[in-house]
């Protein structure tokens, strides 16, 4: 009884000693309102109590296994570790995610195989340190690796052009994973040709960054990437198309290129212009500044059609791009016909371009005579020529004519259903003046039009004169006549009677 009685004063006062650990253990609080500023430090304040809370648990497990405290006692022990051990876990992935950071180690434009524009993305776990700070902070590896330092989840990636519109496809893609040392690399289709992107990324615990970058070029290829947006034309015979042209260098060993055309007849005229100006090019060369070049085709089509110009039927051709070193393959691309798949086994840049051969009639009116004078009881007749002379047949084409007020017209034929390349046709209009018309001078306006495949076409007006002269009086002629033989006699007369005298 005695001994048992010594055992418990022994517990009671053990237990006053040791309530002050406990208490402090409880009531501690890590907490400086500095340490979501200065979260490293922070850190470290909450590291120091999770080691003391983890020890004094581990004490009051000691003692709980000698039957020396209770276990409401040893529970409180427990959640003032566990919320220590919390504290230090949240203020060390604040910190991890404070760390983290991207870089795009490569960005690179390049042609896919159906004439798409493409950047070939590559991303790279910059965080670094992670060892270092590791050893700053001697944070226990196991704890430390648990949370993956190293890795950074859920990087979320796009592209903008300088209005921050997505222009790449797919518009945002995913990365679940980003360790340190292991790049990876994505690939966007772009829906708008730039040369310049900025690259947006959310990761992490919701940072975000953003950056605007210039394209690489791909120079594991040697060659430039030609494009036109006018692509296929329609040019009217005698007439001249022109081809804008972007030129995109994707090289790495030739900076100088020839511009050459295939597959056009020989008399098609073709001549390379730069954009701006009306120089003649052959040869374009790219500088580290300037990797893009615009230049111009003028395509010019001769006057009348042939068997290999012929009107309403597509002629496919070719421009290239090709190093200026490779002779040989520049005069080949000038002797030969070539298809899409020999071109594909040449390996350079090329666009394929359409013309098409349009013809156009031309009404030309000829007049032999636009001046003619007659009495007020006669009529004006006019004769003209309808000629077509352009190089597609004129179809319902009309005469009309605006004469003067009151005045009666007869065009005859007042249409015609359809002139030939080069044909001619008649019409006689005339032109009878009222009862009461006064003498002078009057103008007709002659109008022609007509359609050529389904486009207006005009004639050159042709404006006649038609002057009303007065009608002779034969009584009043007759006496001015008779006056003037009297006068006349009578003055012969008079000379007779002098003389004999």
């Amino acid at each position: 009884m005695a001994s048992r009685f010594l055992v418990h004063i022994i517990t009671f006062l053990m237990l006053l000693l040791l309530s002050p650990v406990v208490a402090t253990g409880q009531i501690y609080n890590p907490f400086n309102q500095r340490d979501d500023q200065y979260r490293l430090l922070g850190l470290k304040r909450a590291k120091e109590a999770y080691e003391v809370a983890r020890a004094e648990y581990e004490r009051q497990q000691k003692l709980y296994e000698r039957d020396l405290i209770t276990q409401a006692e040893l529970d409180r022990a427990r959640m003032t570790f566990s919320d220590a051990e919390v504290n230090y876990q949240q203020s060390l992935l604040a910190v991890l995610f404070e760390e983290q950071y991207i870089s795009v180690s490569s960005a690179i434009k390049y042609h896919g195989a159906d004439g798409s524009k493409h950047v070939r993305l590559t991303l790279a776990n910059t965080s670094g340190g992670t060892e270092e700070f590791r050893k700053l902070i001697n944070i226990d590896d196991r704890l430390f690796r648990s949370l993956q330092p190293d890795v950074i989840h859920n990087v979320y990636i796009s592209l903008l052009n300088s209005d921050n519109a997505i222009i790449s496809q797919p518009y945002e893609t995913k990365i679940l994973q980003l360790q340190f040392g292991a790049p990876q690399t994505v690939d966007f289709t772009l829906l708008q040709d730039v040369d310049a992107v900025t690259v947006f990324l959310i990761y992490g615990n919701g940072n975000q960054r953003s950056m605007k970058i210039f394209l690489q070029k791909d120079k594991s290829v040697n060659r430039v990437a030609v494009q036109s947006e006018q692509f296929s034309q329609e040019v009217e015979l005698g007439k001249s198309a022109f081809y804008d042209l972007t030129l995109e260098l994707f090289s790495g060993v030739s900076n100088t290129f020839s511009l050459e055309v295939a597959n056009l007849p020989e008399q098609i005229s073709r001549v390379f212009k730069s954009h701006t100006g009306n120089a003649r090019l052959r040869q374009v060369k790219f500088t580290e500044s300037s990797r893009t070049k615009r230049a111009v085709l003028e395509i010019t089509l001769p006057d009348r059609s042939s068997d290999d110009v012929v009107m309403d039927l597509p002629i496919p051709f070719y421009v290239f791009a090709v190093p200026n070193e490779n002779n040989a393959l520049i005069s080949e691309l000038r002797s030969k016909h070539w298809t899409e798949e020999k071109l594909e086994d040449l390996d350079i840049g090329y666009v394929r371009l359409e013309l098409l051969p349009r013809g156009k009639g031309k009404l030309a009116v000829r007049a032999p005579q636009l001046y003619h004078s007659i009495l007020a009881d006669e009529v004006a007749e006019i004769t003209i020529e309808l000629v077509n002379e352009g190089s597609r047949r004129l179809d319902y084409i009309d005469i009309k004519a605006e004469p003067p007020l009151n005045w009666a017209k007869t065009i005859s034929p007042a249409s015609i259903s359809a002139l030939e390349i080069g044909e001619e046709a008649r019409v006689t209009l005339t032109f009878t003046p009222p009862k009461d018309i006064a003498v002078g001078k009057y103008e007709v306006r002659i109008e022609a039009s007509g359609l050529s495949d389904g486009q207006p076409v005009t004639g050159s007006d042709k404006i006649a004169a038609i002057e009303i002269r007065a009608g002779t009086n034969v009584i009043g002629t007759a006496s001015v006549v008779l006056f003037i033989v009297v006068i006349v006699g009578g003055i012969v007369a008079y000379g007779i009677h002098l003389s004999r005298r």
